[in-house]
């Protein structure tokens, strides 16, 4: 057992075990986590998937492959194996680890699933006993491979009082099902019993991840990466196709999934396996390439993205795409209002509204009170003037207001937005929006005689109407990304961000912060118009419900705000990636009814706790959220306070 120390960290292992031991044990877990995709899971097909055939991988079967494959895969390559070099560049065993953790969710997960469903461990086949064992074996093996560990984490104990919600739990769960189902009150009952069960697990879930982190002492070792291999310029583009190529696949997958086992199943993978690709070394060396030849990797993803709609049979999933691009550009918006002029908006969804309802009125719908139909450009440009005006018209008298009153000034914008379109009917107002009924049969774009509405062949591939604007609207995206990244790098940008970390110092070195604000509010808003004009066709309707504060389903300010926290604020790919999650996960939740906007909030609360500062975030809010994790750095100068420094 080698150990290597630096200021606060070591390389040993959590369990003692022989290093041979642990490499083997490792090394037959993730053989029989792959071995059993190839063997029925269960005799019945009545779970999901049909997992009854053998060697005919099927739902979560094809997760446990994976699974397994990369699990060798890195072990291998740590130990330096030809050929598998390049998979683990720094060579840290705290990425095997990762991908055996992967490997025990799945099983843990599809066991546990399995049972339940159909009624018990009974109706479980060789396959889902072998990868149980391969699960765990996996995980027991890893944790005896030396790893890169702290070398003292403080156990953090959660407020006391919350642990109350344990005992309470069980008690409501009683109480709620002892009351007949015909009751008024039972409904009320059975979802307060259900909120108390998952906030009592949310709370033992966090302190459990507690009690692991500081028997684990997970960390990191900077570790001098070997010299890459010196490859011709067409390999080195070729590996970032490829690597395009498979996350276009796996995101293809993620969408694609038919049921939410297979969902729920598919994130259990997705978070372990991003960390042992980070933690092995070979997303930096990606990232490195991605730098090298930034031209190509943009050409790339934005390629890889408008190949989406060819790997779809049918407009199923393409709809589900489409509204996330749409709910990804708003959230890009408000992150230049949130996260980089650092002003919270509660009501930011008003300003999609405003952009629908303008499309919507000059698109020559038999339901518009105005008669009128502009083309595609002149309405786009209706919608994004239109809410503009309506954020320079709410920032003005507003803007000058800090913190939780802007807050709420926003807030109440939005409920005032959606107030006033319902009221705008003719009765109790003028005819405008027609009330609660919106405004129905928005007619299908036209653009250069190519409607979108209808089916189009490419090649040997038909793309449908979802498809058509699917490709409308990542253009808009891409032009809403140019917007923000060229912003965002401007003195403006930097403006922004002085006004976002201290708006009095910003003003005492000479920025103007009222005008900067209202800018930053205008062009947020704008942006957000854009995409309301594509989701009045793309939805043929544009009602008020469609635009409030809180829904179980995005877009609303709730989840707006949420995307840019989760993802990361200032950031471009941050929203992005919080806006799929969020679109995704209540989507893929609906199976669970009643309790999908619980389930949901437990699962951003743990998520929030572990990684505060977002998916994907800049380098000074990673800094900051993670101050006391970073070792002191010795000044060189005395620490005896001298008699004037005393």
């Amino acid at each position: 057992m080698t150990t290597m120390t630096t200021t606060s960290t070591e390389t040993t292992p959590v369990i003692p075990l022989p290093a041979r031991a642990a490499t083997a044990l490792t090394g037959l877990g993730a053989l029989a986590t792959a071995a059993s995709a190839a063997m029925p899971w269960t005799w019945t097909s009545d779970f999901p998937g049909d997992l009854t055939y053998a060697g005919s991988p099927a739902g979560l079967q094809w997760l446990a492959l994976v699974a397994g494959v990369l699990g060798l895969a890195l072990l291998l390559a740590g130990h330096g194996t030809p050929g598998l070099r390049w998979a683990a560049p720094n060579r840290s065993n705290n990425a095997v680890l990762y991908a055996a953790t992967g490997a025990l969710a799945v099983a843990a997960y599809s066991v546990t699933a399995i049972s339940v469903e159909l009624g018990g461990l009974a109706n479980l086949e060789p396959g889902g006993w072998v990868l149980a064992a391969g699960g765990l074996l996996g995980v027991l093996g890893a944790l005896g491979l030396p790893l890169d560990r702290r070398t003292a984490v403080p156990l953090k104990i959660l407020d006391r009082r919350l642990f109350l919600l344990v005992p309470v739990a069980p008690i409501g769960w009683i109480g709620a099902h002892a009351i007949p189902a015909d009751h008024p009150v039972a409904p009320v009952m059975t979802a307060l019993s259900g909120a108390l069960a998952i906030a009592a697990g949310a709370v033992l879930l966090i302190q459990l991840g507690h009690l692991a982190n500081t028997w684990l002492r997970l960390g990191k070792i900077d570790r001098p990466l070997p010299a890459p291999r010196q490859l011709p310029s067409w390999v080195e583009v070729l590996l970032i196709v490829l690597a395009f190529g498979i996350g276009l696949y796996a995101i293809t997958f993620g969408i694609d999934t038919e049921y939410g086992e297979l969902f729920i199943g598919y994130l259990l993978l997705a978070g372990p396996t991003l960390a042992a690709l980070a933690r092995s070394g070979l997303l930096g060396r990606l990232r490195a390439l991605t730098v090298k030849y930034r031209p190509v990797t943009t050409g790339a993803a934005f390629a890889a993205a408008a190949s989406f709609p060819f790997t779809q049979s049918s407009d199923q999933y393409t709809s589900v795409a489409t509204n996330i691009l749409i709910f990804a550009t708003v959230a890009l918006g408000l992150n230049i209002v949130v996260g980089l002029a650092g002003l919270l908006d509660l009501g930011y969804v008003a300003f999609l509204g405003v952009g629908a309802y303008a499309a919507a009125l000059v698109s020559g719908s038999p339901a518009s009170p105005v008669h009128v139909q502009f083309p595609f450009w002149a309405a786009m440009l209706t919608g994004a003037a239109a809410s503009m005006v309506f954020g320079v018209l709410i920032g003005a008298p507003t803007l000058r207001l800090r913190g939780d009153y802007l807050a709420i000034v926003t807030l109440g914008f939005g409920e005032i937005f959606r107030i006033s379109m319902q009221s705008l009917n003719g009765t109790t107002g003028p005819n405008v929006t027609n009330g609660a009924n919106g405004i129905p049969r928005i007619p299908d774009l036209e653009i250069l005689g190519f409607n979108l509405g209808k089916s189009h062949t490419v090649g040997s591939f038909e793309l449908g109407r979802f498809s058509n604007y699917y490709l409308l609207m990542l253009l808009v995206t891409a032009l809403v990304v140019l917007v923000f990244a060229r912003v965002g790098n401007s003195r403006i940008g930097r403006a922004w961000v002085a006004i976002r970390e201290d708006e009095t110092a910003a003003e005492a070195m000479g920025i103007n912060g009222f005008r900067l604000k209202l800018l930053a509010f205008a062009l947020g808003a704008c942006l957000a118009g854009l995409a309301g004009t594509v989701q009045a066709h793309v939805s043929y309707t544009v009602t008020p419900d469609q635009y409030t504060f809180a829904e179980a389903l995005p877009p609303n300010s709730a989840f707006l705000l949420a995307a840019v926290i989760l993802g990361g604020m200032g950031t471009i790919s941050g929203p992005l990636a919080g806006a799929t999650l969020l679109f995704l996960i209540p989507k893929k939740l609906e199976f669970l009814s009643d309790y999908q906007l619980l389930a949901f909030g437990a699962a951003l609360i743990v998520l929030m706790r572990v990684r505060p500062e977002g998916l994907i975030p800049n380098r000074r809010q990673q800094l900051e959220f993670h101050e006391a994790a970073i070792p002191a750095q010795p000044t060189g100068e005395p620490t005896a306070l001298t008699k004037a420094g005393a």
